[in-house]
């Protein structure tokens, strides 16, 4: 096994040249392995060294301890932006220019990732949240623990416009991709077991050595055969079903999270900037909480 440096002591990159097999682990615990900026360009970086090593055929996507990823780091969501004040997050919105330039680097990212020329593998555990569920979806292969957590809570404060909209409604469907955009719903991978979303639903413990085993038997494959089909499988999805998604996803993203609130609704900057991130996502959760009608 050989450990290459990421640039980031919050990515591990592992490859296993006998096995033609890297590894990426996102290795921000304490955070749940949510990804700034900077973590998501170590990740990119990972990447490319794969796509450019012809002695890889795959590259397995994990989380440390047992989490996957809970998405993108809202502790400064401006900050995403370069928007950061000397005392704290940002105190005006970033212009739309700039939240233009800034979610099309972001997208770029993400299409990279779905027209990966190598075999990607997904370990998915604890929680894939956000752009942790995005990153999950794209994946070629993917292996999920029943008792994961998945969706998309960030459209609880910045709108249902977000994420890849077009492999939302491919990958998912139309009708629970419009429930967790609309709803902001937070559902364990067993409730979805029966839609055949993800390559494999096993036990929770059991999903490191299942993707690994999905992972090694991918590498049997011919590394040339591997590169065409997975370009020809970009050409068939590209024709098929995200027509526009490279302009729509960084465009209805910018739009999105520019929006203004009308009173009764709530504010997650605003209430973020007032009483701390934890307390925030705690009365975010409140505020959306509706309960179950009584069963007749």
């Amino acid at each position: 096994m050989t450990v290459s440096d990421s640039g980031d002591d919050r990515v591990l990159f592992h490859i296993d040249p006998e096995k033609r097999i890297a590894t990426i682990t996102l290795n921000n615990p304490k955070q749940r392995n949510s990804y700034d900026a900077t973590m998501r360009d170590a990740v990119a970086r990972c990447l490319d060294h794969v796509a450019e090593d012809d002695d890889l055929t795959v590259v397995m996507l994990r989380g440390a301890d047992g989490v996957f990823s809970t998405g993108a780091d809202m502790n400064n969501a401006y900050g995403w932006y370069g928007e950061r004040s000397p005392e704290g997050p940002a105190k005006t919105r970033p212009s739309q220019r700039r939240r233009l330039t800034v979610d099309r680097k972001s997208f770029s990212f993400y299409h990279n990732l779905m027209g990966f020329p190598k075999v990607t593998v997904g370990e998915i555990s604890g929680y894939a949240l956000g752009g942790g569920f995005e990153i999950a979806l794209m994946t070629d292969i993917s292996v999920i623990a029943r008792n994961t957590k998945v969706g998309m809570p960030a459209t609880r404060f910045l709108g249902p416009a977000l994420g890849s909209l077009h492999m939302f409604f491919h990958r998912l469907g139309p009708v629970l991709a419009r429930r967790l955009l609309l709803t902001g719903d937070i559902i364990e991978a067993a409730t979805i077991e029966h839609l055949g979303i993800f390559t494999e639903t096993c036990d929770p413990g059991h999903e490191a050595a299942r993707a690994q085993f999905w992972a090694e038997k991918a590498a049997k494959m011919p590394a040339d055969g591997i590169v065409i089909a997975k370009e020809a499988f970009r050409l068939v999805e590209q024709s098929q079903a995200y027509q526009g998604e490279e302009v729509a996803s960084y465009l209805f993203h910018a739009f999105g999270t520019n929006l203004q609130f009308a009173p009764g609704e709530f504010n997650f900057v605003k209430t973020r900037a007032q009483h701390g991130t934890k307390e925030a996502f705690r009365l975010r959760d409140e505020h959306f909480t509706v309960p179950e009608p009584p069963s007749s």
